[in-house]
């Protein structure tokens, strides 16, 4: 059966967007509208005959609403099967009226926890004659219309359907209850029952954007966001100009958002990150200051980069920003004038987040490998002073403290091994990703030297810099290598079975070394 013509329709639905025009168009086509509760009450009010759901079932809804839907008449009218003797049979013996089109969207779970409201008003937001609804009329689409999106609304406003959309409507459908029931396990097994790793892990995910392809052309992409309510972030930024983000500048721009995000309540300061490593922060008395100083840490590296800032952006630092190519800009938000410079970049992409998130916040990172996934709690990990133990004889100063852990915060968002030196709110240079630690000390020395040549400065800035180590110094000869790039205060995990060689060599070396106790892999 392809083109069905809508006889009857039952609209119940929680979002009452649309609801009413969608009621209008369905009547003036001759449609007969069912409905329940407060959907009848609002086509009621614009005018419309409704025939009340208790009218249909000869059942008073009951128990506060719980039990109205849940009824033969009413399921019987959606999953009787057309031209099948038996079941046309059954519907006569029973006066079971067919229903051609159902209309429903479910009590609004994920929004119910999210302002968080009681445990017994969250069961209370759990749907039940919903869902049977939709399933029901999804299970039974050769025949019956499921509409559980507003958006899908004119599709059927001209009182008819197609086996096509029919099929579409279904697929639709069933994700959404399989996003709801996956938003309502997960609730269950982690806020309810404090379950960090429940035995079934679901995921609830919305397509948004399609994306030209993933890391390389040869692969497909999409942009998913949450199907529930989400936090400040890249996936819900407003977008003021430029070309769509590619999987890489979502990467990129995350990795971005996530280190400035734990400058948010600190001065203005400002993150530059290439392939999802920052490659220079700072912090300055301005973000114009700021960016000058987190540019001249690696120049090269900041061509075609994501950029980061923890304050609105003005006409200064925009007009920095743009004397080279950038790729993307994020900020909290953007004053007139920076949207003006920066609408002169056609290809720039600016986000607005409104606000950054809490670095502290909780949540989970998964990873697809072969076989399944590997999930783990976010790293959230925050350094209080206590936390902080001194293990050579001498003592870090207050400036060496404060370095120490700028370093050591941006050293928590570079790729292990990660070894980043830093003086005076900046970084001085930054080594990532390499197979050895001691590689890595180099590389960052190396790229200081640079740096210092091309800004034209007498030294690098390494000298008389701190330098933070995302995990233990297995050996001395990643620490030996920072004393030889000038540094003067160390802040490591610890815990190396050669700890004590280490705290020697740095002794020896005159430096102040601080064990945190937390590492900070990233791989």
């Amino acid at each position: 059966m392809d083109k069905v013509t809508i006889r009857r329709a039952l609209l119940s639905v929680s979002d009452k967007t649309g609801i009413v025009e969608l009621g209008q168009s369905l009547a003036a086509n001759g449609v007969e509208l069912i409905s329940t509760g407060g959907t009848a009450s609002a086509l009621r009010e614009a005018g419309l005959a409704v025939r009340d759901i208790s009218d249909l079932t000869g059942f008073p809804e009951m128990m506060d609403g719980r039990v109205k839907t849940l009824h033969p008449k009413v399921h019987g009218g959606l999953l009787a099967i057309r031209g099948n003797e038996d079941h046309e049979a059954s519907m006569a013996d029973h006066q079971i009226a067919p229903i051609d089109l159902v209309v429903v969207n479910l009590y609004p779970f994920a929004e119910t926890v999210a302002r968080g409201a009681s445990r017994d008003t969250i069961i209370e937001n759990i749907d039940i004659g919903g869902p049977s609804m939709v399933r029901s009329a999804a299970k039974n689409h050769e025949s019956v219309a499921i509409l559980t999106d507003p958006a899908d609304y004119a599709l059927v406003a001209g009182g008819s359907t197609t086996l096509a959309q029919r099929r579409k409507f279904a697929a639709k459908a069933y994700s959404a209850t399989a996003a709801y029931d996956a938003m309502i396990a997960s609730w269950f097994a982690m806020a309810d029952q404090g379950e960090a790793f429940p035995d079934m892990l679901h995921l609830a995910l919305r397509r948004g954007e399609a994306l030209r392809y993933g890391e390389n052309p040869h692969q497909q992409a999409a942009f998913y966001s949450h199907g529930g309510p989400v936090s400040a972030g890249i996936g819900n930024a407003r977008q003021i100009q430029g070309k769509a983000l590619s999987y890489n500048n979502y990467n990129d721009a995350d990795a971005a958002l996530e280190l400035i995000s734990e400058f948010r309540d600190g001065p203005p300061t400002v993150v530059i990150v290439k392939h999802a490593n920052p490659c220079g922060v700072a912090s300055g008395a301005t973000l114009a200051e700021a960016y000058a100083a987190a540019f001249a840490c690696d120049s090269v590296s900041a061509f075609g980069g994501i950029i980061a800032v923890n304050r609105p952006l003005d006409r200064a630092t925009a007009e920095a920003i743009t004397q080279i190519f950038t790729e993307v800009v994020i900020a909290p938000g953007a004053d007139d004038d920076a949207v003006a410079v920066f609408a002169a970049k056609k290809n720039l992409r600016l986000l607005l987040t409104g606000e950054l998130p809490d670095p502290a916040r909780p949540g989970m990172t998964a990873k697809s490998i072969t076989g399944g996934w590997l999930v783990q709690s976010r790293d959230n990990g925050m350094l209080a002073d206590s936390d902080l133990k001194v293990v050579t004889r001498r003592q870090p100063t207050e400036q060496e403290l404060v370095d120490c852990r700028f370093a050591w915060t941006v050293a928590k968002h570079v790729k292990s091994n990660a070894i980043v030196y830093a003086k005076g709110g900046a970084t001085a240079g930054v080594g990532a990703g390499q197979m050895n630690r001691l590689e890595s000390a180099r590389i960052a020395a190396w790229k200081a030297r640079d740096a210092a040549e091309k800004a034209g400065w007498s030294e690098p800035r390494t000298i008389g810099s701190a330098v933070a180590s995302d995990a233990f110094f297995p050996f001395a000869d990643g620490l030996l290598a920072a004393v030889e790039a000038g540094a003067t205060a160390v802040i490591q995990p610890g815990g190396s079975i050669r700890d004590e060689e280490v705290i020697a060599a740095a002794d020896e070396a005159g430096l102040a070394m601080i064990f945190t106790g937390m590492r900070h892999f990233r791989h």
